[in-house]
């Protein structure tokens, strides 16, 4: 405990210098948890919206980098729908379009075109208005975010794309606002099939499925019904091929998640660089001006392990003064950004715990390294060299 208070005292005794070490090395890291955190919640949210509508499979057309560019004929779907192993299928065309606000600027959303027979619906809850019946036509539903977002309700009028007087059809009447679990869906709009693909001129973007499983996790038989749906073949283009992906699976391999985890990662690199860099210069410095402190400690029987430790007992504790600060300015600014209209369709407030500690242990990371050059000076250092050092 004494050893500890001692760390924590040598720190105090430079105020000034503890204070902008650890203010610029939060900076790094809060920025650092930030991003890994959003990622993190981008691919849990993703991942908990096939996790509660127990989705075994999803199916997107083979070769194409991103899912919003799968377009596949509907013969297909209905196709998979007859396989004997499979229990539901719900198609959708997914793309981003372009709105006009009521202030006449343009907005970009996620529009989603769903079956009526959809199970996505069974977890949507309708706060105003109603839910999208199959004979609806031009017709639309907007998740709350969105409606916040442009504000509009029941009873207004979606543009999508740029008015026109004499071209009504792009003009959707708001039948609905519902409250989704998917941040995406809460964020984006609803429309029926057919009208999505007028709007998108896409067949199907692709297709969930629920797999007949005699045990609930059977991955035997997923795997079955992944390879069936695989060798389908659309009789009007034989060269359409099919992709069946697990949730894992496809999570994994979306472009658009790749792009954000490479960024993630190519971040934190850069942050543990310049994090390590200023704790080399603050503790290096720190040894230079104690030399003679360090010399009278070695000179009443301190052996160089326990110099050692001090130094880098007290790089560590910056670290961790960092990674606090830094934490509550990530959690601090994941809330300021859906703030914003333009990014609170898409990410959620809040920092997952393990990403926390994630950012934790990177700070005792570059307080170990940063503090190691600097410990192993101030350890080699004789007793009567450090009290002739001026």
């Amino acid at each position: 405990m004494y050893f500890v208070t001692f760390i924590t005292k040598n720190l105090i005794r430079r105020p000034v210098r503890t204070s902008l070490t650890v203010l610029g090395l939060a900076v790094a890291v809060g920025g650092v948890v930030a991003l890994i955190g959003i990622s993190h919640n981008v691919e849990s949210s993703v991942e908990s919206s096939f996790d509660k509508r127990r989705i075994d499979l999803i199916v997107t057309q083979a070769g194409k980098s991103a899912g919003l560019n799968s377009d596949f004929s509907e013969d297909l779907v209905d196709q998979a729908r007859h396989l004997p192993g499979v229990a539901l299928v719900a198609e959708a065309v997914v793309s981003l379009m372009d709105v006009t606000r009521k202030s006449g600027n343009s907005w970009q959303v996620m529009l989603q075109g769903w079956g009526p027979d959809n199970f996505g619906f069974n977890d949507l809850h309708i706060l105003a208005g109603r839910q999208l019946q199959p004979s609806d036509h031009r017709k639309v539903m907007l998740g709350s975010t969105l409606a916040q977002n442009l504000n509009m309700g029941v009873g207004d009028t979606m543009v999508f794309g740029r008015p026109d007087p004499d071209n009504l059809e792009n003009q959707y009447e708001v039948i609905g606002v519902f409250k989704s679990f998917v941040v995406f869906e809460d964020g984006g709009a609803i429309v029926n099939l057919d009208d999505a693909r007028k709007l998108t001129s896409q067949h199907v973007t692709g297709f969930s499925v629920q797999v007949k499983k005699s045990q609930p996790d059977s991955s035997a038989e997923v795997e079955v019904v992944r390879r069936q749906i695989e060798d389908l073949r659309d009789p009007n283009d034989p060269s359409v091929r099919l992709t069946a992906q697990t949730p894992e699976t496809y999570i994994n391999s979306v472009s658009q998640i790749k792009l954000v985890r490479a960024l993630t990662w190519v971040v934190s690199a850069v942050g543990l660089l310049i994090g390590v860099i200023g704790m080399l210069n603050t503790m290096v410095m720190s040894v230079i001006e104690r030399t003679q402190e360090i010399g009278i400690l070695r000179a009443v029987g301190w052996p160089p392990r326990r110099v050692m430790l001090m130094i880098l007992g007290e790089s560590v504790v910056l670290g961790l003064a960092a990674a606090f600060l830094g934490s509550i300015g990530a959690v601090t600014a994941s809330y300021v950004l859906t703030l914003f209209p333009q990014v609170n369709g898409f990410i959620e407030g809040g920092i997952a715990p393990v990403v926390i500690a994630e950012g934790l242990g990177l700070t005792i990371l570059i307080g170990l390294i940063g503090g190691a050059y600097p410990a192993f000076r101030a350890a080699r250092l004789l007793p009567t060299e450090a009290l002739r050092h001026d």
